[in-house]
């Protein structure tokens, strides 16, 4: 079972359970989720080999889908489902393959298409850090900074390095193997018929005009959003943007 964080109590609204993206956890959510759990449960989750959750020789969608379906078997009737990113992917494959566990969709800033370019480079920049010595955070900030090149990258990573055992608490052997099945998404002909948000980013191109035929043939309710001042981190880079309309979103009438 996955490791879980919950927000909140149950209420007469729907739970809400929100999967993060590759290289994430569940803490990376706690602001959003807290916020958003002021009228629901808000349920955050670590996917498999990332943060407290099993460690597992595969990574495919349809595993993730499992486990997320897993969890809401423990929980009392659909919830909603937010996803960002490997999140996102996994929330659709969940959505089609599991329907009557998902009531509404949001899916933050991917499509279900795959994608050209690779995140291996960053699999490589953290297994070739020396994790040995360190004592505080800010020493791995300094040895981590020649290796990533993306410097507004090393404080999200560093949320997943435990200092103090000196280990990544990321699984980056089968997440490295699994990336195919990361930049891809799985051949799948059923469709969901409920609501979906595509909510992207005005900055960010993982969700291109090209990509609207697969997504309305996978789910036809689907409804598309742009947050214009926001790249693929919607919900770290316009967080009162990304909060107001995914609330908007869970409240609007069935």
């Amino acid at each position: 079972m996955l490791n879980i964080i919950e927000h909140g109590t149950r209420t007469d609204l729907p739970g809400l359970l929100i999967a993060h993206g590759l290289y994430g956890s569940a803490r990376n959510w706690g602001v959003i989720a807290k916020r958003l759990s002021d009228t629901r449960q808000v349920i955050t989750v670590d996917m498999r080999n990332h943060g407290a959750s099993p460690w597992t020789a595969s990574h495919t969608y349809p595993e993730l889908a499992t486990d997320l379906a897993e969890v809401l078997k423990e929980q009392d009737g659909p919830f909603d489902v937010l996803g960002h990113s490997m999140g996102g992917k996994a929330a659709m494959t969940l959505a089609l393959q599991h329907s009557d566990a998902v009531r509404r969709l949001i899916v933050a800033d991917i499509a279900p298409v795959t994608y050209e370019h690779s995140q291996i480079r960053y699999i490589d920049a953290l297994g070739s850090m020396d994790l040995t010595g360190l004592e505080k955070r800010s020493d791995a900030a300094e040895r981590l900074k020649p290796l990533v090149d993306d410097p507004a990258l090393i404080p999200f990573f560093l949320q997943s390095l435990d200092v103090n055992a000196g280990r990544w608490r990321l699984n980056l052997d089968t997440l490295g193997a699994a990336m195919p099945d990361i930049m891809g998404f799985p051949q799948i002909d059923t469709a969901f018929g409920r609501p979906a948000l595509f909510l992207s980013g005005g900055q960010s191109d993982y969700v291109r005009t090209e990509h609207r035929p697969e997504i309305k043939r996978l789910f036809p309710n689907a409804r598309f959003v742009k947050l214009p001042e926001a790249g693929h981190w919607l919900h770290a880079e316009a967080p009162r943007a990304f909060e107001a309309t995914v609330r908007a979103w869970l409240d609007r009438p069935d």
